[in-house]
């Protein structure tokens, strides 16, 4: 039996114009057809406080293989700071909407994430 194999992004985003502290970072995460995306205040460190995150709507698959870009109408730029590979967990509450292993250089661990937060931690990556 083969493993589907699906790709994470994190990128830097600078100069969104709805975005007033001018930086933040968006986690895409392959689907079939596009990228679900959440939008994160910081990158999450294991083990460490939860920063503010809230999910967007799909991004363009294209953007797995973009080291760095503009964003089309006038979004600001974005550049890739992490890549990898990711496996959907279970989440364990009602309030978690995605929970998933990440395999980066700077994201490794169980991202777990609700409508208003995301936390980075170390379980189930031995």
């Amino acid at each position: 039996m083969t493993e589907l194999v699906l790709q994470f992004v994190l990128l830097e985003h600078i100069g969104h114009p709805d975005d007033p502290a001018g930086k933040h970072f968006d986690l895409l995460l392959e689907q079939a057809k596009a990228c679900e995306t959440w939008r994160l205040a910081e990158i999450p460190v294991a083990e460490g406080p939860s920063v503010a995150a809230s999910q967007l709507p799909d991004h363009r698959l294209a953007w797995l293989h973009k080291i760095e870009g503009e964003v089309s109408g006038g979004r600001g730029f974005a550049r890739r700071v992490d890549s990898g590979l990711y496996e959907l967990r279970t989440t364990r509450s009602a309030g978690e909407v995605r929970a998933v292993l990440l395999s980066g250089t700077t994201l490794s661990g169980v991202v777990r994430m609700t409508q208003t937060e995301a936390t980075l931690s170390q379980e189930g990556t031995t």
